[in-house]
Order: C-alpha cells, then sequence, then structure tokens
C-alpha cells in the first residue's frame, strides 16, 4: 500500500494556465541573440587567423593548419 493515493502531479499540470509570451519581448530576444553571434563569430575569425598566422610562421604547412583547425580547402 501506498501513503500517497493520488496523483497529484496531474492536477497541477491542470492548474497552470499558459501565460502569452509578448511578440515585442520574443523580437528584443532575437535582436539580442543576434548581437552575440555577431561578437562571438567576430572572436572565432581573429582567433582563428591569430593561430593560422602562428603555426604558418612556426613553418607549418597551409594543408597542416588547415587540417588543425577543422577545415577543408578547396581541391
Amino acid at each position: 500500500m501506498t501513503a500517497i493515493q493520488r496523483n497529484y502531479l496531474d492536477d497541477y499540470d491542470r492548474q497552470r494556465q499558459p501565460v502569452p509570451f509578448p511578440p515585442e519581448l520574443a523580437l528584443l530576444i532575437v535582436r539580442k541573440a543576434a548581437a552575440m553571434a555577431e561578437k562571438f563569430e567576430e572572436r572565432a575569425l581573429d582567433e582563428m587567423t591569430r593561430a593560422a598566422h602562428r603555426r604558418l610562421r612556426d613553418g607549418l604547412s597551409p594543408d597542416e593548419v588547415a587540417r588543425q583547425l577543422g577545415l577543408r580547402l578547396p581541391a
């Protein structure tokens, strides 16, 4: 015999009413995410370029640098 005779989780889910999501808030979130993605892309590009320059100065071939960066050079 269990101490719980009723499934209270079902009642909990039924009591919660959906909250409307304001379109203005959604737009602000999208804009913020886009700005964050742009900053990340700029940083990643700068970091990868610096790393490639460093490796080329160290004497690695462009093919090896591309392989280490996970890039594919055109055939």
